[in-house]
C-alpha cells in the first residue's frame, strides 16, 4: 500500500525531530517535545510533553529525582494529551529504547488510538550507530522521503569513511578512552557510543557497543586505564559539561587521572540523541583522539582540558 505524504507530524523525540529536519519535512511538525531545541526553528513548535525532573540541578539531586519518581510508579515524561489530539497529527514518532529518556511508546499508544484521525505510529529502536542510520532511512520511507534519507545516509557513511582513511593513512594508534555519561553516580556511556569511539580512533575501555549505560566505579575508571577520558553527562550542554569534568578533575578520586588528557562534549548535540548529529559526534572525538590530523569542530561543542 502507497503510503500518503503527511501534512502533520508530530515528534515525541529529539533525535526524530532532528530526523525530520535532515529530511526536509520541518514545515510539517505540528508539535516537537519539551526538549527539542535543534535546529533553532523547532524552538516555536508546540510542546507536547513535560518532565517532573528539574534538569537544571546538580547530578546527585537529578539522580535522586529520578530515583524517587520512579520507585514511586511515576513517569518521567508525560503527554500533554489535550495538546497532541488539537495538532491532529498524520504520523507521531516514537521510540522504544528508554523511559528515562522520553515517553513511553505504551503511552503514545494508548492515547494516540483515541485521536481523530488515528495517526500512524513510527518507533525508533536504535541502539548502535547502524541502528541510527536504519531508522533514519525507516523514517523516510514512513514520511515519503525515502530518496532524502538514503542521500542523507550515503553522506553519512561517507564522512565517517573519511575519519577511518585519515587514521589509516597517518598511523595513528588507537587510544584508550573513557566516555562517562553521568558523574554522581559515575555512569559510562554505552549503546551507541563505544562505537562512535571506535570509528573516531579510540578504544572504549568501559561499555559494550550497543548495551546500555551502566554504572562504574573509580576504581574501574582506573583500572582502564584510559589515556583520554572524555565527560559528556546526558542532557548537559557545553558549559555545564566542562565544569563538571573539571570537578571530576580535581576530586581526589581523580587524582591518578590529572596527567591525562580530558575532554568535554555537548552531550545533547554529539552523543545522547540517536539522530542525525552522531555522525558531528564522531568527527568531534576524533579530534579529541588526534587533533594533529582532525580539524578543529565547532568550539560550542568540544573542549580539550587544559
Amino acid at each position: 500500500m502507497e503510503l500518503r505524504v503527511p501534512e502533520r507530524i508530530v515528534s515525541l523525540l529529539p533525535a526524530a525531530t532532528e530526523m525530520v529536519d535532515v529530511l526536509g519535512a520541518r514545515a510539517s511538525l505540528v508539535g516537537v517535545t519539551h526538549e527539542c531545541d535543534y535546529p533553532a526553528a523547532v524552538r516555536v513548535c508546540p510542546r507536547m510533553t513535560r518532565t517532573a525532573i528539574d534538569t537544571t540541578a546538580d547530578a546527585v539531586t537529578v539522580d535522586a529525582q529520578v530515583r524517587r519518581v520512579a520507585a514511586a510508579g511515576q513517569p518521567l515524561f508525560t503527554l500533554d494529551v489535550v495538546a497532541l489530539r488539537a495538532a491532529r497529527p498524520d504520523v507521531i514518532l516514537t521510540q522504544a529504547l528508554c523511559d528515562v529518556c522520553a515517553v513511553s511508546e505504551d503511552d503514545v499508544r494508548r492515547v494516540a488510538a483515541e485521536c481523530d484521525p488515528i495517526p500512524r505510529l513510527v518507533t525508533l529502536k536504535a541502539t548502535t550507530l547502524d541502528g541510527m542510520l536504519s531508522d533514519l532511512v525507516y523514517v523516510g520511507e514512513m514520511l515519503s522521503r525515502p530518496k532524502a534519507a538514503a542521500a542523507w545516509r550515503e553522506v553519512a557513511i561517507a564522512r565517517m569513511h573519511r575519519v577511518h582513511e585519515t587514521l589509516k593513512a597517518a598511523g595513528a594508534p588507537r587510544p584508550r578512552v573513557a566516555v562517562i555519561e553521568w558523574s554522581d553516580p559515575l555512569y559510562a556511556a554505552g549503546h551507541w557510543v563505544p562505537e562512535m569511539v571506535r570509528r573516531a580512533g579510540g578504544i572504549d575501555m568501559l561499555a559494550m557497543p550497543g548495551a546500555h549505560s551502566v554504572p562504574v566505579s573509580f576504581d574501574a575508571v582506573q583500572s582502564a586505564d584510559p589515556e583520554l577520558i572524555l565527560i559528556a553527562p546526558c542532557g548537559y550542554d557545553l558549559p555545564r559539561a566542562v565544569a563538571e569534568a573539571q570537578r571530576l578533575r580535581m576530586h581526589p578520586d581523580w587524582a591518578w587521572a590529572r596527567s591525562r588528557r580530558w575532554a568535554a562534549l555537548d552531550a545533547n548535540a554529539l552523543l545522547s540523541r540517536p539522530g542525525p548529529r552522531l555522525i558531528d559526534g564522531i568527527e568531534a572525538i576524533a579530534y579529541a583522539v588526534a587533533p594533529k590530523l582532525f580539524p578543529l569542530p565547532s568550539s560550542d561543542h568540544l573542549a580539550l582540558l587544559t
